[in-house]
């Protein structure tokens, strides 16, 4: 590496009083989701997660159909480091074989990640993508059915976590305060599309506390482009991929400027990014360290911010359902 890497600054995360290491571990990939990882390499990365400052990592039942959870769990395990210092959150809700969201299959779903992840509990438990089930469900069922699983002591705090930004407003005006302690929203603060930033007043003034997953877009902001199944536009893609052969041009790398522009804002307690090896894990912490060393490389970031214009904060669909 070439400096010293600072440890990572670690946010508060909403009314919780959890700190939140401002890079968080995306564990999906240890489920193989983007291609075969040993248990060598899982144990690894999550080692050197840890000497570098991440404190935080996230997972799901529905990463590689459990593997993902499975792979964390002996991660964490191997690597030794007392419970206390680190925050784990899964999810519930969203499996290989379907979403199901009722009291009875989330009460289940969290006693089945706990044995997958070798832990008497977790941090953080959201529910998964709920745009796809019910949010009147998510409102009268699902989220009563967690707070008894909070009074047990097996989750520490409730989250939710989706696409359109909308599906947070619903639920959260529909809740009592602190019913709800955190979202986990993707692909709504990268520079193509920062449409998060509007609702960060809102979360605040709930005493919610929020995670941005997919700082590069799912693909969009790397030098390899998007996986086919990318459902961004024509017309997006190529945008991007403008953007990263003209940061190549002037030898920089999109992934990291993307990188830094998520962590730019303090109002994110983590962006979190999916990680598989010693090397992301490095790469990602060194984008933060740089960022607080020397700030944001201003010049590259309006180049890609010019090329990006007018595809600025278009979206993609996914399915919501209110009823």
């Amino acid at each position: 590496m070439a400096f010293p890497l600072r440890k990572l600054e670690l946010r508060p995360l909403g009314n919780t009083g959890l700190r939140l290491s401002c890079v968080g571990f995306g564990a999906s990939p240890l489920g193989n989701v983007f291609g075969a990882v040993s248990e060598n390499d899982a144990v690894a990365s999550v080692r050197e997660a840890f000497r570098l400052g991440i404190n935080f990592f996230d997972t799901s039942p529905y990463y590689g159909g459990t593997l993902s959870e499975k792979m964390l769990g002996k991660a964490l395990k191997a690597a030794g480091v007392p419970r206390n210092e680190y925050i784990v959150s899964t999810k519930c809700g969203r499996y290989v074989d379907g979403f199901d969201f009722s009291a009875e299959r989330v009460t289940r779903s969290i006693d089945e990640s706990l044995a997958r992840l070798q832990l008497d509990y977790v941090d953080i438990l959201q529910c998964h993508d709920i745009e796809f089930g019910s949010l009147d469900q998510i409102v009268n069922e699902t989220i009563p059915a967690l707070q008894k699983q909070k009074e047990a002591g097996k989750i520490r705090f409730i989250g939710i976590t989706g696409l359109p930004l909308e599906i947070f407003t619903y639920v959260l005006d529909r809740m009592p305060p602190g019913a709800v302690d955190v979202i986990l929203s993707y692909c709504h603060y990268s520079i193509n599309d920062s449409t998060l930033e509007d609702l960060l007043p809102y979360l605040k003034s709930k005493g919610v506390g929020v995670i941005s997953a997919s700082p590069l877009a799912m693909g969009l902001l790397t030098d390899n482009g998007p996986p086919e199944w990318h459902p961004a536009s024509p017309e997006l893609k190529s945008a991007c991929k403008a953007a990263a052969a003209r940061c190549k041009e002037k030898g920089k790398n999109i992934s990291k400027i993307a990188m830094q522009y998520s962590l730019s804002n303090k109002d994110i307690s983590s962006v979190l990014v999916g990680m598989n090896s010693v090397k992301q894990v490095q790469e990602n912490v060194t984008a933060a360290s740089e960022l607080a060393l020397f700030g944001k490389d201003q010049e590259a970031l309006t180049e890609v911010e010019a090329i990006l214009k007018p595809v600025k904060n278009q979206t993609w669909p996914s399915g919501i359902h209110q009823s």
